[in-house]
């Protein structure tokens, strides 16, 4: 029976040393999978830069979208001020125009009538206007009463005012009242592209009466489009007057588009956001109201520990540096990031690591040649 307990108890104790031994060797694997030695070639080609831990300001970047708007003031809707038929236009959607650009002509029998009655009315006026002066010597000498020169200065007023008023509606119709004679009575008038801009809709077709309140055209002068960003409550004390952000689209995010905050809103929608308006610095062309845009603000500026990001490696959804030990001897030691700025990140580290030198360049190539040899 004794020879049967000792037996036990010495399988007991080498299944003890056994599990002991391996733990032991997994842990001097995990240490040894954190550091990598190499040769001055390997050094070499890996193209490695070395550096410390620095402090500088880092600002924290406010992600969120919006769309390019046209203002009000650079959206003009075009209309005929007293109706008529559209006879000629060639303008499509999209197609450039210049200001002062005859777009299209309305003609209509009203405008016929219009000049009729102006130069009909300045005729009369030129004999209204020579017995007034008339009567007005006459009745300043008595040789005339007070009703005859009071009945012609009244004719003379009324022709008068009825000649402004037609070169007023002349001159709303797009016609000079200088150039209007018995010759060049006309039943047309030409419209007239009042911006440099482009067409965004044409609403209308040859031969389609169009009343006063019809909308023929609509431009655009896109050289003050503006973006506008929707930014949530939560964020809204982030935001200023004058705020410099750059936007970029989602086709081409590399391409970006440095703007500034003009306008922020003092109402919240549904969705408790806040509607901003931001001018872009430079007009570009390929920029076309109504396209989505991601927009990226810098916020609260503090001093932050940082690295270059080609500093910070990822594995295994964990973070890492690799700091130098020692000649040709790197050890990798996981980090906890922050925000990114300008091409830098902001690391925590123990306070140990403040003088220690890091690899700038190169760490990628450092990680995967630690994990094949670790494979191996």
């Amino acid at each position: 029976m004794k020879k049967i307990v000792i037996l036990f108890s010495i399988v007991l104790l080498l299944v003890s040393c056994g599990s002991s031994t391996t733990e032991v060797q997994q842990k001097n694997n995990d240490a040894e999978n954190t550091w990598l030695t190499l040769s001055d070639e390997q050094f070499k080609n890996a193209g490695i830069t070395i550096g410390k831990l620095k402090q500088q300001p880092i600002a924290s970047i406010l992600k969120v979208n919006g769309v390019v708007e046209v203002p009000p003031q650079n959206i003009v809707s075009i209309s005929v001020p007293l109706g008529g038929y559209l006879k000629f236009t060639k303008l499509l959607t999209g197609m450039h125009v210049s200001k002062g650009e005859v777009i299209a002509i309305v003609e209509d029998q009203q405008y016929i009538q219009i000049q009729q009655d102006y130069l009909t009315t300045k005729a009369q006026f030129t004999f209204t206007e020579n017995e007034f002066n008339r009567q007005k010597e006459l009745n300043q000498s008595k040789a005339t009463s007070d009703k005859v020169f009071e009945q012609i200065r009244a004719t003379y007023q009324s022709q008068l005012i009825l000649i402004k008023s037609l070169e007023e509606k002349l001159n709303l119709i797009g016609v000079n009242p200088k150039k209007i004679s018995v010759d060049k009575i006309s039943r047309s008038i030409n419209i007239y592209s009042p911006i440099d801009g482009y067409v965004s809709d044409v609403k209308v077709n040859i031969g389609k009466y169009v009343n006063p309140s019809d909308v023929l055209f609509e431009l655009i002068n896109p050289m003050d489009i503006h973006l506008a960003l929707n930014i949530f409550e939560k964020d809204f004390d982030k935001l200023f007057i004058g705020q410099k952000l750059q936007a970029y689209t989602n086709n081409n995010p590399e391409n970006k588009y440095d703007c500034s905050i003009i306008l922020i809103s003092k109402n919240l929608s549904s969705d408790r956001s806040v509607l901003v308006h931001c001018h872009f610095e430079k007009y570009n062309k390929t920029l076309l109201p109504g396209m989505f845009m991601n927009a990226e603000l810098e916020v609260k500026s503090k001093n932050a520990t940082v690295l270059p990001e080609s500093a910070v490696v990822r594995f295994e959804n964990k973070q890492y540096v690799f700091v130098v030990k020692d000649k040709n001897i790197f050890e990798l030691v996981e980090v906890k990031i922050g925000n990114t700025f300008k091409g830098f990140i902001e690391v925590e580290m123990d306070s140990n690591f403040i003088n220690k030198n890091f690899v700038f360049t190169g760490a990628y190539s450092l990680l995967m040649k630690m994990k094949n040899v670790a494979d191996d």
